[in-house]
């Protein structure tokens, strides 16, 4: 899932201690017919024993990694490939904020819980900057208790990066957008995506398939053992889910707690061809939602006092743009980007609808603003995008006949305009893709084989539509779901909902959850500020 807008959404009733006993390795769990095999099995034990013993030598942060004297940083050797651990290692970054051990609102001192470790999602995004939260004042309770501890997934940022073309050439400036593209259009992004598949098999090599979701499920056991923790306590956001879903079906032995913060729909048929057809699906909702924000603010903005006209308004602008891109910077296609984000998150509806309403007035200082491509970005979107194609492309079989994709994304841009080609453009590569496929793994665990887990989502998330995470829920018995009705913003760990914090908080402090099901009532929709401001 494209996901990557989303840098940080940022177990058992039974409290685990530090045990010093923690850094001898839990056994592996056998590999079960249909799972994957025996051999990676076997090498993520044997991978773990190793880190178990080394250990990480955490110590300053390297100055580029822009991170606080409060944080600290190491890094972790784990298999290129599991069926061959003795063979080819890489090396993950790892960072990390050692717990305070004192109540925030009291100062009294609070036992430590372990490790916390998070995964934001992606595939491709950095959870460097995860312990950063600690001071944030709704994460120190558990910044008390915990250890907050972020890595750079396989291939992201210094973590073995991966990169399929040269990155100063993958912003290319101003460019179109068409919502329904025309013959020509589609060959030669077909062209492109093809072109750009080639361009990773090149620049990797037979290293290419061993980035993976189930390579980051071990991946993420090897950390647990690291950081002497006989199980794990993982927060996982969006993607992270994903990875989580995959952890609990090899080793739920390991699992100690787990949040599933916007959960992926984990059935295997839907991975991940079919989620990005639903998500585009649920884009269109949720940018119905901002139109109709931004029509009841119609005297702050003025772009409409009607969901239509909002989207009218829109079209004006993509077409102005088109024509003639703002400051010779933002197109159609940097429009779309910056009022994807909108989607995502509710927070930046007044800043989208206050440009749109600058540039309509004849101030496009704004729109630019938001929308324009960072030269200085580039390496990490393109290391983004990299590592997103990646995975997503190596973990299922996807269409190989363009087609296919054609037909079932003409038949959904009738009614689902907004993203629907952005996203086909996105993910196309994986048409073409050189590497091996794999068959995604049946996520699923039967009762009592987890401690009690936690899901987080949003009725009306986009990003991860709401029917992930019931299918997750049902996938994983014993797992309790809180929802956010009436919601949106994707990511709900942190965030603006007091009642979504409060399970959480509950749950990673205490090991308590609402019974099966909770929900929460939506957090308050954003404040419209004044174009003035």
């Amino acid at each position: 899932m494209r996901t990557a807008a989303a840098l940080v959404a940022t177990g058992s009733l039974l409290l685990t201690t530090p045990a010093a006993a923690a850094r001898t390795p839990a056994a592996a769990p056998a590999a079960a017919p249909g799972s994957p095999s025996a051999s990676e099995a076997r090498g993520t034990a044997v991978a773990a024993a190793r880190a178990a013993s080394e250990g990480i030598g955490f110590g300053p942060c390297a100055e580029e990694q822009e991170l606080p004297p409060t944080v600290e940083c190491g890094t972790l050797s784990v298999p290129l490939d599991y069926a061959r651990p003795d063979g080819e290692r890489i090396r993950l970054t790892v960072s990390r904020s050692r717990a305070t051990g004192k109540d925030p609102a009291t100062g009294r001192a609070v036992p430590r819980q372990g490790s916390l470790v998070n995964n934001p999602g992606g595939p491709g995004v950095s959870g460097m900057y995860f312990p950063m939260l600690g001071v944030v004042p709704g994460w120190k309770r558990l910044a008390a208790a915990y250890d907050l501890v972020g890595y750079a997934p396989r291939g992201v940022g210094r973590s073995a990066p991966l990169s399929c073309t040269d990155p100063t050439t993958f912003q290319q400036g101003p460019a179109p957008a068409p919502q329904h593209p025309s013959a020509a259009v589609k060959r030669e992004r077909a062209a492109r995506a093809a072109a750009y598949a080639r361009g990773c098999a090149e620049r990797s090599g037979d290293a290419l398939r061993h980035y993976t979701s189930l390579n980051n499920a071990r991946d993420l056991d090897v950390l647990r053992a690291a950081l002497g923790e006989t199980r794990l306590t993982f927060l996982g956001s969006s993607y992270g889910t994903y990875i989580g879903a995959l952890y609990a079906t090899l080793f739920p032995s390991h699992v100690r707690r787990m949040v599933f913060d916007s959960a992926v729909n984990p059935a295997p048929e839907r991975i991940w061809y079919r989620n990005n057809l639903a998500q585009s699906a649920a884009f269109e909702d949720r940018w119905a939602d901002f139109r109709a924000w931004a029509a009841r603010h119609h005297d702050v903005y003025g772009l409409g006092d009607t969901a239509r006209k909002v989207g009218d308004s829109y079209d004006v602008v993509r077409e102005r743009l088109a024509r003639e891109p703002a400051g010779g910077k933002a197109g159609p296609a940097q429009l779309h980007a910056a009022m994807l984000k909108a989607a995502y998150y509710d927070d930046h509806w007044p800043q989208r609808a206050h440009a749109l309403s600058a540039y309509l007035k004849g101030d496009p200082a704004p729109l630019v603003e938001q929308a324009e491509e960072q030269p200085e970005a580039a390496a990490e979107a393109e290391n983004t995008r990299a590592v997103y194609l990646a995975v997503e492309c190596n973990d299922a079989p996807w269409p190989t006949d363009f087609a296919v994709w054609d037909r079932d994304n003409t038949r959904l841009a009738r009614r689902a305009p907004f993203e629907t080609w952005d996203n086909v453009w996105t993910n196309l590569p994986c048409a073409y893709w050189p590497a091996p496929r794999q068959r995604p793994l049946d996520v699923r665990a039967g009762q009592d084989a987890l401690p009690p887990t936690l899901v987080l989502a949003a009725e009306r998330d986009a990003a991860t539509p709401y029917d992930g995470a019931l299918e997750l829920h049902r996938r994983l018995a014993g797992s309790a779901l809180v929802t956010e009705r009436d919601a949106g913003s994707h990511g709900l760990a942190g965030g603006a909902n007091a009642c979504v914090n409060a399970h959480l908080t509950a749950y990673l402090l205490e090991g308590r959850v609402p019974g099966r099901r909770a929900s929460c009532a939506p957090h308050p929709a954003p404040a419209p500020a004044a174009p003035a401001s």
